[in-house]
Protein backbone atom coordinates (compact mmCIF):
# COMPACT_ATOMS: atom_id res chain seq x y z
CA UNK A 1 0.00 0.00 0.00
CA UNK A 2 2.81 2.40 0.89
CA UNK A 3 4.59 1.73 -2.41
CA UNK A 4 1.35 2.30 -4.33
CA UNK A 5 0.78 5.66 -2.62
CA UNK A 6 4.37 6.65 -3.27
CA UNK A 7 3.99 5.83 -6.96
CA UNK A 8 0.78 7.88 -7.11
CA UNK A 9 2.50 10.81 -5.41
CA UNK A 10 5.31 10.69 -7.95
CA UNK A 11 2.84 10.56 -10.83
CA UNK A 12 0.87 13.55 -9.55
CA UNK A 13 4.09 15.49 -8.92
CA UNK A 14 5.33 14.80 -12.46
CA UNK A 15 1.97 15.91 -13.85
CA UNK A 16 2.22 19.20 -11.94
CA UNK A 17 5.72 19.76 -13.29
CA UNK A 18 4.58 19.04 -16.83
CA UNK A 19 1.57 21.36 -16.54
CA UNK A 20 3.74 24.15 -15.13
CA UNK A 21 6.09 23.79 -18.09
CA UNK A 22 3.10 24.07 -20.42
CA UNK A 23 2.01 27.25 -18.63
CA UNK A 24 5.34 28.80 -19.62
CA UNK A 25 4.50 28.37 -23.30
CA UNK A 26 2.24 30.43 -25.54
CA UNK A 27 -1.35 29.41 -24.79
CA UNK A 28 -4.81 30.75 -25.32
CA UNK A 29 -6.73 31.99 -22.29
CA UNK A 30 -8.94 28.91 -22.48
CA UNK A 31 -5.93 26.54 -22.53
CA UNK A 32 -4.28 28.42 -19.68
CA UNK A 33 -7.45 28.21 -17.59
CA UNK A 34 -7.84 24.49 -18.29
CA UNK A 35 -4.25 23.70 -17.37
CA UNK A 36 -4.51 25.86 -14.25
CA UNK A 37 -7.49 23.77 -13.12
CA UNK A 38 -5.57 20.57 -13.81
CA UNK A 39 -2.65 21.82 -11.68
CA UNK A 40 -5.05 22.50 -8.80
CA UNK A 41 -6.62 19.04 -9.16
CA UNK A 42 -3.20 17.39 -9.09
CA UNK A 43 -2.16 19.43 -6.03
CA UNK A 44 -5.35 18.42 -4.20
CA UNK A 45 -4.63 14.78 -5.02
CA UNK A 46 -1.09 15.17 -3.65
CA UNK A 47 -2.40 16.76 -0.45
CA UNK A 48 -4.98 14.00 0.04
CA UNK A 49 -2.44 11.25 -0.49
CA UNK A 50 0.02 12.97 1.82
CA UNK A 51 -2.61 13.40 4.53
CA UNK A 52 -3.49 9.70 4.35
CA UNK A 53 0.12 8.52 4.38
CA UNK A 54 1.27 7.06 7.68
CA UNK A 55 3.90 9.16 9.38
CA UNK A 56 7.04 7.75 10.93
CA UNK A 57 5.75 8.80 14.33
CA UNK A 58 2.67 6.57 14.08
CA UNK A 59 4.28 3.67 12.25
CA UNK A 60 5.40 0.90 14.59
CA UNK A 61 9.12 0.43 14.55
CA UNK A 62 11.13 -2.77 14.91
CA UNK A 63 10.74 -2.65 18.72
CA UNK A 64 6.93 -2.88 18.51
CA UNK A 65 6.95 -6.65 17.91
Amino acid sequence: MFEENLALLRTHHKNVQRYRQLLETKLTDFEREYIGKRVLEEQVAIEMLSANAPSEATTPGPQAA
